[in-house]
């Protein structure tokens, strides 16, 4: 069987693009790299974010040129993902946090070792923090 090497994007949806991408650039620090009236882009790491309008991507999208065709998707919900980052950039990060007005709703010490803190978003996506030693691969 072929393999997968890893998750390139994750999506979220929001209500309110402009909120969310406030949000997503001044508490978090991400810049976006591409965005239009119904989403916004941003590199994390090897990944990439997605923030997608609630009810903008109903449609097939029909690409330039060539290009080909993106299928409808959307979401709703209260939505999880997690962010990797240091240990030794969780204090920061929760300084961070507070001076951006994000309570942080809970904390988990896993037993390899890591430690995940716990916040949301504008449109309430549950959003982690996580150090190594919370997964076998991190």
């Amino acid at each position: 069987m072929p393999r997968l090497n890893a998750v390139l994007e994750t999506a979220l949806y929001v209500a309110d693009m402009p909120r969310a991408r406030a949000f997503f650039e001044e508490a978090l620090g991400l810049s976006p790299f591409t965005a239009d009236h119904r989403f916004t882009a941003y590199t994390v790491g090897p990944s990439v974010l997605l923030l997608f309008l609630e009810g903008e991507t109903t449609e097939t999208v029909i690409l330039p040129g060539q290009m080909g065709t993106i299928p409808p998707h959307d979401g709703s919900g209260r939505v999880h993902m997690a962010f990797a980052i240091d240990a030794a950039d969780l204090a920061g990060w929760e300084q961070t946090l507070d001076a951006h007005g994000t309570s942080i709703e809970g904390r988990t010490h896993w037993p390899k070792g890591g430690e995940s803190l716990y916040f949301r978003d504008p449109d309430g996506h549950l959003l982690e923090l996580a150090t190594p030693g919370v997964w076998p691969n991190y």
